[in-house]
């Protein structure tokens, strides 16, 4: 396996470690300084127009990605450094400290169990104020299943959003692609919702999030149904019910966890000053109660372990394709050279041999 495979396949699995440890510290977050950096932008770029929009994310996610693919590119150094010389050891700390920063999978759950814990004390006021921390809806709007609900759908979603979408892209396209990837999931949460200020403003950063989040969403579903308590159920619901979600990506991946789990989810919800009814997945199960949240939680968790063993698989397959095909181009060189040199030396010694012989 090439060297720059090597270094992200150790990179992205200490990266996952730091996130299972430390997961998200409360301040100084690199996404948080994104969103900032993304907020000043959007003061001096706001139009109620698609195109103002469009340049926003494009200038947002690009300068993102290339500023990564500028520091991956310092530190990359040859391609067949050792992963112990202090280039490969840098690009294994590159490739770590991108993904701790990227995936949210720890912070996800810890979130989870904060609001399950209040709801199973009975303390409706403590998980309406943790609520916010996991998704947009209005908790004032909810009562305890409802809220509970809410919770799965968002530990559902956000195990492709926070975690495995991220995994996919990086080994698609390393440091470079994780952070490309963070940056649009963090602009469709910031402006590509349908309040009236984002309506057209945040078209193209929803949409631009709808692509980015295809192959890690059905990545995350095909992983439901395999680690899944109910992998028939999981696979029947993703199948019956993930197409009639509003969302392309978190369709499937609802579906899958509401048929793994065996509940019922989506329905009425209040969101953003509106109320949506939303077709129902797996309508057939009993509703969401309280304990479905560990169940959830420890189903994320499973998926994540999944992805990313996936993942880096594929990325390490993938090197070690490459180093194979090198190899075997050395080799042909090394044939084709000697055949090359054979030839020339048969020439010389024909020469010699007509030279000594003299004129016929």
């Amino acid at each position: 396996m090439r060297g720059e495979h090597a270094g992200y396949v150790y990179g992205a699995a200490l990266g996952f470690l730091g996130d299972l440890i430390a997961a998200d510290p409360r301040r100084g977050h690199p996404v948080a300084a994104f969103g900032r950096a993304a907020a000043a932008v959007e003061r001096r770029l706001w139009r109620d127009h698609r195109g103002y929009g469009a340049a926003h994310a494009v200038l947002c996610a690009g300068g993102a990605a290339a500023g990564a693919a500028l520091l991956e590119r310092a530190v990359r150094g040859s391609a067949s450094a050792s992963l112990l010389s202090l280039r490969g050891g840098a690009r294994v700390a590159l490739t770590a400290a991108t993904v701790w920063a990227v995936l949210g999978g720890t912070s996800l759950g810890r979130e989870a169990r904060a609001v399950g814990g209040a709801l199973t004390a009975g303390d409706l006021d403590v998980a309406r104020e943790r609520l916010p921390h996991l998704c947009g809806r209005d908790p004032q709007a909810l009562d305890g299943p409802q809220m509970a609900r809410a919770v799965v759908e968002s530990v559902a979603e956000n195990t492709s959003d926070a975690v495995v979408g991220a995994l996919v892209w990086g080994a698609l396209g390393g440091v470079p692609g994780l952070v490309a990837f963070r940056a649009v999931n963090t602009l469709d949460a910031m402006v590509g919702h349908k309040s009236p200020r984002y309506r057209r403003f945040g078209w193209a950063a929803a949409r631009l999030d709808d692509l980015a989040g295809w192959p890690g969403s059905r990545l995350t579903a095909a992983l439901t149904v395999l680690a899944g308590p109910d992998r028939r159920g999981a696979l029947r619901a993703w199948r019956a019910d993930g197409g009639a979600h509003p969302s392309p990506n978190a369709g499937p991946v609802e579906a899958s966890f509401a048929g793994a789990l065996g509940v019922r989810l989506g329905g009425r919800l209040a969101y953003g000053g509106r109320v949506e009814d939303r077709p129902v997945l797996n309508g057939a199960a009993p509703p969401v109660a309280v304990p479905d949240i560990e169940r959830a939680v420890r189903l994320s968790r499973r998926v994540n372990v999944l992805a990313l063993v996936t993942t880096v698989a594929a990325r390490a397959a993938v090197g070690a394709a490459r180093a194979a095909a090198a190899r075997g181009a050395g080799a042909r060189g090394t044939v084709t050279a000697a055949a090359r040199g054979a030839g020339a030396r048969g020439r010389v010694a024909g020469s010699v041999r007509r030279r000594a012989a003299g004129p016929v």
